[in-house]
């Protein structure tokens, strides 16, 4: 068996620690800017109106994502403004929807995640095994270009050798070919390959399908169906802290298998 060359991360709840009340107030932010927006075209949208079409789009984008794919940022945010009022994009500028597609993204910045404080040490610790690095995330309401500038604030962005986010490549985990891409991406096969992730059927099933070994890092989500062998993860550790030695145990045994 070859041994390992490359190791994938997941993002949100791995290296980036969220909470739901962060991503309420990011809700807010995007619903009172496109409301501020709108009204300086003269189009009075009472804020629940709006609140109503961010839900929708959620509900809209979550059924595509159960399907193993996704919808670009663009069209998320075109879908969002036609929920407010039917037929409402046609009726406004492409200045006016840029604006909004801008504080829609921009809000993660407003009220962003907590950078986990173990993500450098552990991509540098990774790296200096002389492991390729990629990152695969579904990127939800947030576009793939505001966390490759805020991965590049907290000092993470240069220890990746390929970033892949749902939104710009229009799949979402757990597709196999979202996984299969990164990999192509690092050149490595999946038989050389470990993911990381803290989501039992995104990141331990999804790659354990594809053939990549997988770390499952606990206390976010529970294994609900224990009896599939997929949901089993090569390695199950309780911090992030704990990923760097869980990799060189991992690929210890697959330079012996």
């Amino acid at each position: 068996m070859p041994g390992l060359t490359a190791v994938t991360f997941d993002l949100w709840q791995t290296l980036l620690l969220d909470n739901r009340e962060l991503g309420r107030a990011r809700t807010q932010v995007r619903l009172d800017g496109a409301q501020s927006i709108l009204a300086k075209c003269g189009m009075d949208f009472d804020l629940e109106t709006i609140r109503l079409a961010y839900r929708a789009c959620y509900r809209w984008c979550h059924g595509i994502r159960d399907q193993s794919l996704d919808v670009s940022f663009r069209q998320q945010v075109e879908h969002f403004i036609d929920g407010i009022d039917d037929g409402l994009l046609d009726r406004l500028d492409g200045e006016t929807v840029d604006e909004i597609e801008r504080i829609y993204s921009d809000s993660f910045f407003v009220h962003p995640p907590l950078a986990h404080k173990d993500a450098v040490p552990v991509l540098r610790q990774v790296g200096e095994m002389g492991l390729r690095i990629g990152l695969i995330s579904n990127t939800g309401m947030t576009p793939g270009v505001a966390f490759r500038r805020f991965l590049g604030e907290q000092g993470m962005l240069e220890y990746f050798d390929t970033l892949t986010f749902s939104d710009e490549v229009m799949l979402s985990k757990p597709s196999d070919e979202i996984f299969l891409m990164t990999l192509r991406a690092l050149d490595a096969s999946p038989e050389e390959s470990v993911h990381v992730g803290d989501h039992v059927k995104n990141d331990v099933v999804g790659a354990n399908r594809c053939g990549l070994k997988t770390v499952w890092i606990t206390g976010f989500y529970e294994n609900e169906d224990p009896d599939d062998p997929d949901t089993h993860a090569d390695a199950t550790v309780g911090e992030l802290a704990e990923v760097a030695p869980a990799i060189a145990g991992l690929r210890s045994q697959s330079a012996t298998d």
